[in-house]
């Protein structure tokens, strides 16, 4: 089967492809066949989709993760803490805890 995209559709789709952990071709069979059967997304979509969100959570820790480390390297080096210390850090236990939440819901919902 081909088809043809405009430039702005093939943008779109790769997008939603890479969204979804998989090959434009397998994303466009995928999405075709959801259609044609009249479903909306299948349960192997949602996962992926859950494990992109996650991939992009995990980064965004690791990056307050990065910004706690120099605050707390600055209160090692002068001895005095910054402003920023407390912030950080309770940002970093926020989002850790979301995370885990998160994961839980999705843990117990696959059982």
């Amino acid at each position: 089967m081909e088809f043809s995209l405009t430039e702005e559709e093939f943008g779109d789709l790769d997008a939603a492809a890479t969204r979804a952990g998989l090959a434009r071709g397998a994303y466009a069979a995928e999405a075709a066949l959801s259609m044609a059967r009249g479903v909306a997304c299948t349960a192997e979509s949602s996962i992926r989709e859950a494990l992109g969100e996650f991939i992009r959570a995990a980064g965004l820790v690791r990056r307050i993760g990065v910004n706690l480390n120099q605050a707390v390297a600055k209160l090692n080096a002068t001895g005095q803490r910054s402003g920023d210390l407390f912030p950080y850090a309770a940002a970093c236990l926020r989002r850790a805890e979301r995370l885990d939440a998160a994961a839980e819901q999705i843990r117990r919902r696959l059982e």
